[in-house]
């Protein structure tokens, strides 16, 4: 079964809009495992607007699956994942004050950048993944920066979902195709939600893990968060 990684930063986002601890991250993620999530995901930025440096530290406490860092690898960010050593690191190419992630990597341009970075983390253990497009010169490079896994930025699927499904999925499709071939695992993540998880699951069938936060936190506010964690899970059958 693909795996799903619930990402927790929009729940930091509210709680940061009043201060205090309400509601509380690290509760939200203990039960997200508990109503069957199989990991937490976090994206903490320079300027900390939802996730917190030591948020992460206290999530690493508690998680009992799969912890998962994202971020871009600046100096900072490094020293966080080899202190907390999560299960995962996902390198993401945002720049400082991004409102969200929109693009994947170049893998060619940034080839000598990301090996230094994830030999450090490799050397340390920890899993890394990097967020790629479809294009197939960033799979064919990705695999000679020493990646564990590529993930597939999945906002031009969700864009254009409603108009063409079919026609969405094709590049991810063939993209899968290539990273099998050269032995990547593969997840994905950005903008998936109830209404097209099911449809690009069943199309890309070496899918090991799907990160998802905005669509499933947004969605328990109508069915309530073990509800939503529960029809996610049943598009990942």
């Amino acid at each position: 079964m693909t795996k799903l990684s619930v990402n927790i930063n929009k729940v930091a986002t509210i709680r940061n809009a009043r201060g205090g601890n309400v509601p509380d991250v690290i509760q939200v993620a203990i039960d997200c495992e508990r109503y069957g999530a199989h990991g937490i995901t976090v994206h903490p930025r320079p300027d900390q607007r939802h996730i917190r440096y030591d948020d992460v530290y206290e999530l690493k406490k508690v998680v009992t699956t799969e912890l998962n860092i994202e971020g871009f690898p600046d100096e900072k960010f490094i020293d966080l994942v080899l202190n907390v050593k999560p299960n995962q690191v996902t390198l993401v190419p945002d720049p400082p004050g991004v409102l969200t992630s929109n693009a994947g990597w170049n893998t060619l341009k940034e080839h000598h950048f990301l090996k230094k970075v994830i030999d450090e983390f490799k050397a340390h253990k920890i899993r890394t993944s990097i967020f790629v497009d479809t294009e197939s010169i960033n799979i064919e490079n990705a695999i000679k920066t020493g990646t564990d896994r590529i993930e597939f930025y999945t906002g031009p699927y969700a864009e254009k979902y409603i108009q063409n499904r079919e026609a969405a999925i094709k590049p991810f499709v063939e993209a899968a195709g290539l990273a099998k071939k050269y032995g990547l695992g593969i997840n994905a993540g950005h903008d998936l939600s109830l209404e097209n998880l099911l449809y690009f699951h069943s199309n890309i069938p070496n899918l090991l893990e799907v990160s998802i936060g905005h669509a499933l936190i947004s969605d328990a506010l109508y069915f309530g968060l073990e509800n939503t964690i529960k029809k996610y899970l049943i598009c990942l059958k």
